[in-house]
């Protein structure tokens, strides 16, 4: 089976910056992009969770984009300066893809 190299990028916000992000990606005409809910977690700021809250208002979720590496810093300059505004997290990370054609 042949794999292909190509990176993985995980940007987790604050849900009313969704909208803004995934708008972004589209006019970065990143190939595509996968939108999963954050339940909790630990940071700088201590253990938090979803749990309770009444608005999208610290609610979190994470975007992830799967691209070749001649995009990333395209990708990722927007990204940052959208993203640095914000509560936000951006990693990047190496991975191996089966279909090289959908990125």
């Amino acid at each position: 089976m042949q794999m292909h190299p190509k990176k993985r990028i995980e940007i987790i916000v604050e849900a009313p910056v969704l909208h803004r992000l995934t708008d972004l990606l589209d006019r970065l005409d990143a190939t595509g992009y996968t939108v999963v809910p954050v339940l909790g977690g630990r940071g700088r700021g201590g253990s938090w969770t979803r749990e309770g809250l009444a608005t999208d208002a610290g609610r979190m979720v994470m975007v992830v984009v799967v691209t070749g590496e001649e995009r990333l810093d395209a990708i990722l300059q927007p990204v940052f300066s959208l993203v640095t505004r914000q509560i936000g997290i951006v990693t990047v990370s190496d991975v191996m893809v089966m279909r090289a054609e959908h990125f």
